[in-house]
């Protein structure tokens, strides 16, 4: 069994803006390298309910499937099926909560499982992923403290 990664971090804003930041403020942090088209214009949509797609939205109006939201408990909880490039099939998971830290600061955590779903390539694509996170955790952080 491939190990879950883990990350947590704190940024310097509220839960509610925090959680906010994350779903609803996508596209102003998310890496356009970091997506299926590249397309600099894109839109990042996190529609904000059980079920919900997450999804890019290129200018020209085409859209990919990245995700599906599993649970959504506004503003302290949010699960995912994560299969940016590839096959829902191949989907790994994604818990994030937003836990209080004082009134002026949020610790996030994350957790990223699944890695099973891709068989012997499972410690290949938890590596791919570690790298991911490191490309959109900081963007994120800096959105945070913007109001």
């Amino acid at each position: 069994m491939t190990e879950p990664l883990e990350l947590d971090f704190t940024v310097r804003c509220p839960v509610d803006h925090a959680f906010a930041t994350f779903t609803r403020r996508t596209t102003l942090w998310w890496p356009k390298s970091h997506s299926f088209s590249g397309d600099p214009e894109l839109e990042v949509v996190i529609e904000p309910r059980v079920g919900g797609r997450i999804f890019e939205r290129t200018p020209a109006g085409d859209e990919r499937d990245w995700g599906e939201i599993t649970e959504w408990d506004e503003p302290r909880r949010l699960s995912y099926l994560w299969h940016l490039g590839t096959e829902r099939s191949r989907a790994t998971r994604v818990s994030i909560a937003f836990e209080p830290d004082g009134d002026d600061a949020t610790i996030v955590r994350i957790v990223h499982t699944g890695w099973e779903a891709w068989g012997d390539d499972a410690e290949t694509w938890r590596e791919r992923n570690k790298g991911g996170w490191a490309g959109v955790l900081d963007p994120f952080q800096l959105a945070c403290v913007n109001p």
